[in-house]
């Protein structure tokens, strides 16, 4: 039973929900204050990540790699045009009235669902608790994610409730997939993926703090490939 996932996706849907709903009631200097400090902690734990790292050679080959492929399958557009296409029915469904520009409303939601579903808390808590029934990792993050997901739904509205979706369908595929996944990997290239995350944590900070708009969807396929270029190169050139 995945319970941490469910605990994990119940968090950002039930944190989403309480913000989108005292979005108005929250002073504006709140609402624009605090997602630069989730911002900045994005940041922090991306650098915390980075350190980590075994074999950068293999790390920075998956970064590019993975960046090359994202930006020719318009992997980062594809979440844009998704995002276009629900946004509507839901601001009309909850009668809601998002001021909000188009370009900056992508700018943050692109951001914060990299940040939901792809974080490397995330992604190790889902093969960890599907290997060893351990669920500690992602109730600590779903703490986080709870809070996160109720300051963003302040301006971003409801909309922030549909990233519950994606990413319930990635944890649960990791959890299900653990089994076949850790017995192939060991510490070495595990501590490189999540080096990898930590780089793809960090620019999505500076993103979500309007210091840098990378296109932080587009490094995702990387997180595919630095394990296993990482394996390679460990073979071949250690």
């Amino acid at each position: 039973m995945p319970v941490g996932v469910i605990v994990n996706v119940l968090s950002v849907l039930v944190g989403s929900l309480i913000g989108a709903f005292f979005g108005d009631k929250i002073p504006e200097r709140l609402r624009v204050a605090m997602p630069m400090t989730f911002g900045a902690a994005s940041m922090g734990m991306g650098i915390a990540l980075i350190v980590k790292v075994e074999t950068l050679p293999a790390v920075v080959l998956a970064l590019v790699l993975g960046s090359a492929i994202g930006e020719l399958i318009q992997l980062e557009k594809g979440i844009e045009w998704c995002a276009n296409k629900v946004r509507r029915p839901i601001e009309k469904l909850f009668s809601s009235n998002n001021s909000m520009t188009p370009k900056f409303f992508l700018e943050q939601f692109v951001g914060i669902v990299v940040l939901f579903c792809a974080s490397g808390t995330g992604i190790f808590g889902a093969l960890n608790e599907g290997m060893t029934g351990n669920a500690s990792i992602l109730f600590s993050k779903s703490i986080l994610d709870f809070f996160t997901a109720a300051i963003f739904a302040t301006a971003l509205g409801y909309m922030v409730m549909t990233i519950a979706v994606p990413q319930f369908a990635i944890l649960l595929g990791l959890f299900l997939s653990a089994g076949f996944i850790l017995p192939l990997v060991n510490n070495h290239l595990i501590n490189d993926f999540s080096a990898l995350g930590g780089i793809i944590m960090l620019v999505t900070g500076l993103r979500i703090s309007g210091i840098k708009s990378f296109p932080v969807a587009n490094m995702l396929p990387g997180l595919i490939l630095v394990m296993p270029l990482s394996a390679l190169w460990l073979r071949f050139f250690s």
